[in-house]
């Protein structure tokens, strides 16, 4: 018996929902380092290890408050923003930490999106009758330089 192939809606579906540009990056490691240039300091470059075709959307449920709490409040200053990224099935599995940033959006398109950063929960969903990759996100809520 054969099994469901949905390969044939991968097509249909790519073209309906993925019509941004992101790309998926591993952070910088290390120290920032002191450019004589500017002088300033710099962090080192984040890796691309995707970029291309996808779609950012907020997931069904709304985000919530940590428990994790700062000190002298009763709740934490950041939410769990949840995000999902969709990619064609051909771009990589991303790992839990890396970075991911809308960087073009389709005419028409939300351009608030761009500038904003996500942070990968858990690794890629993979799954048997996957049509499209589902990556779960949760929005960076600061900037490295501890800007808003």
């Amino acid at each position: 018996m054969a099994g469901l192939d949905l390969s044939s809606l991968a097509g249909v579906v790519s073209d309906l929902l993925l019509l941004d540009t992101i790309r998926f990056s591993l952070p910088g490691t290390g120290a920032p380092v002191f450019n004589a240039d500017t002088g300033e300091y710099a962090y080192p470059e984040d890796y691309p290890i995707y970029e291309g075709p996808g779609a950012i959307q907020v997931a069904a449920s709304p985000g919530g408050v940590t428990s994790i709490p700062v000190p002298n409040q009763p709740w934490s200053d950041e939410t769990n923003s949840r995000y999902r990224a969709f990619t064609p099935l051909s771009a990589p599995v991303a790992e839990r930490d890396m970075l991911v940033t809308v960087i073009a959006v389709h005419p028409g398109g939300d351009l608030a999106l761009l500038g904003r950063q996500w942070r990968v929960q858990d690794p890629s969903v993979a799954g048997t009758l996957g049509v499209v990759r589902v990556t779960a996100l949760d929005q960076v809520q600061q900037t490295r330089d501890g800007g808003a």
